[in-house]
């Protein structure tokens, strides 16, 4: 048998994934973009959920007090999302809660001072004001490196070989809220997760009036089938006698939202009275912000491959940075519990859809701030049980992670220090978080627990990041390990034209400034 031609073998490396029936700036008609949008607005709903029902019971707050937290949440989110598909990066990407900043969170919950507060509504005010005050001041950190250009400069020490622990750690370093969470309720996770599937790759080729209809809406259609089957075993009684654990997670009258959620409510900065200013709670809140600039780093990269465009220039980059840091002073102005990162399960979702287009994040951004006034109708979409988005998440957070991975095409992977770098760097971004996670677990507190707080907050916070772990790692290795004579194969000559914004002539169609801003900030 003949041997194979190289051309049978190998494929080119590609800077922009190809197969996107919509990328940045072109747009599906106004119907399928309001269709498409909405779905980005119910997989956002997951986390807008999730926190305010992870914490705001904590403070002392009641059903009444997490509605108005998740509607503030969203209200925020909409407003975060707009300015950063309008002035930030423009990618389209979803700005929403992270769970990076629970840890300094729950470190100003358990505050002593708060902590003797006996009414409970009191001291839920109390840490709200408190957690505001340090979301106010953290958020200058985002603020100045952004605005300054510092991010920017930092990002060209960055490779494609050192981006690919880290964008592919966004989407492995939330297994935990995979699986793991649809085994909390198999009955409706598991099928869930079998349908998303079948919709979305099995059956994409079926189409109506040429519209790929299963695998574009693949995530409406199988959460309001899995949806309505779960209200039926709630109705039917099918829980009535199983543990309260499994109720929690399996039925859909257990979220408390509707009953508690006002018919018309607009949420207004310093709602939950004037913020408190603590140095160690911002000081701790800091290194939450750090880990959101890193994760959101990561997304935007994966992002702008799965939206069909190019990598964003540093001063694209530290733009979307600052604009970040300006949604986190918001969340402390507006008082969402928690503060912003780009959605890692939305971008997985453009791919998903192969649909990037600027317009459809923007409606759903509509939908937030829509949705978050009108209380009744956006608690009833809330309701929908946390197990149906982990089945979703299991598929999305794995498209992301494979982005990232998909960067090793720019390097050479025959390279044993290329392979060093890389094994190294996953896997201690998996295994030193997953260190901190099983000591916090056992002992009630973090493995850095010395006298100051504020320390304990930062260093437990930094090292509970995959992302962050595996950017410490991987941009220290790749640019201290025999650095000089391997540009080649760390990917550098396809990674340095995508540095400054005049370096590709593809930049300017992706990243310029909407209404001839660029007269005024032009790009460096």
């Amino acid at each position: 048998m003949a041997a194979p031609k190289p051309e049978e073998i190998s494929h080119q490396p590609m800077d922009q994934l190809q197969g996107f029936e919509y990328c940045i700036d072109s747009n599906p008609s106004w119907g399928e973009a309001i269709a498409l949008g909405f779905q980005h607005y119910i997989l956002a709903l997951g986390t807008a959920v999730m926190i305010p029902s992870l914490l705001v019971p904590l403070m002392g707050g009641t059903n009444d007090d997490k509605v108005r937290v998740v509607q503030t949440l969203l209200f925020v989110g909409g407003i975060n999302t707009l300015l950063q598909t309008l002035f930030g990066t423009r990618l389209p990407t979803v700005i929403g809660g992270s769970f990076a900043f629970v840890v300094p969170i729950m470190s100003i919950i358990r505050d002593s001072s708060l902590m003797r507060i006996t009414d409970p509504h009191t001291r839920f005010l109390q840490s709200m004001r408190a957690i505001q005050g340090a979301l106010i001041v953290s958020s200058s950190v985002q603020i100045i490196l952004g605005y300054s250009q510092l991010w920017g400069i930092c990002s060209r020490f960055f490779s494609p070989l050192g981006m690919v622990p880290v964008i592919a750690l966004v989407g492995f370093g939330l297994f935990d809220r995979g699986f793991p969470v649809v085994g909390k309720c198999v009955e409706i996770g598991v099928p869930m997760l079998i349908l998303f599937v079948a919709f979305s790759q099995y059956l994409k080729r079926f189409q109506a009036k040429k519209v790929p209809i299963l695998e574009r809406f693949a995530l409406l259609l199988a959460i309001t089938i899995i949806w309505a089957y779960a209200h039926l075993l709630t109705a039917s009684g099918a829980y009535r006698h199983r543990p309260e654990k499994t109720q929690n997670n399996c039925r859909t009258d257990r979220a408390n939202l509707i009953s508690s959620a006002p018919w018309i409510k607009i949420p207004y900065p310093l709602q939950w009275g004037a913020p408190t200013f603590d140095a160690g709670h911002a000081f701790g809140m800091m290194a939450a912000v750090l880990v959101s600039l890193i994760e959101s780093t990561a997304a935007y990269k994966a992002a702008s491959r799965l939206a069909s465009a190019t990598p964003p220039p540093a001063h694209v980059l530290s733009r979307g940075i600052g604009w970040l840091g300006i949604g986190i002073l918001l969340d402390g102005l507006f008082g969402t519990v928690t503060g912003s990162t780009v959605s890692v399960e939305n971008v997985g979702l453009l791919g998903s859809t192969r649909v990037g287009s600027r317009r459809v994040i923007q409606i759903s951004a509509g939908f937030m701030i829509f949705f978050s006034i009108l209380g009744k109708f956006g608690a009833l979409f809330a309701s929908i049980p946390f197990t149906i988005f982990a089945a979703v998440y299991c598929i999305l957070f794995g498209l992301v992670a494979s982005v990232g991975l998909s960067f090793l095409q720019f390097t050479n992977m025959n390279s044993m220090r290329n392979l060093f770098i890389t094994g190294v760097s996953l896997f201690l971004g998996l295994s030193i978080p997953q260190y901190f996670y099983e000591y916090t677990a056992s002992a009630g507190h973090g493995p850095a627990h010395t006298g100051a707080g504020w320390f304990n907050d930062f260093l437990n916070t930094i090292f509970f990041s995959p992302p962050t772990v595996a950017l410490i790692v991987a941009v220290f290795l790749d640019n201290t390990l025999d650095y000089k004579d391997t540009a080649v194969d760390r990917g550098m000559p396809w990674w340095a034209r995508f540095r400054t914004f005049k370096g590709d002539s593809r930049n300017e169609e992706f990243y310029t400034l909407p209404f001839n801003l660029n007269r005024f900030f032009p790009p460096s």
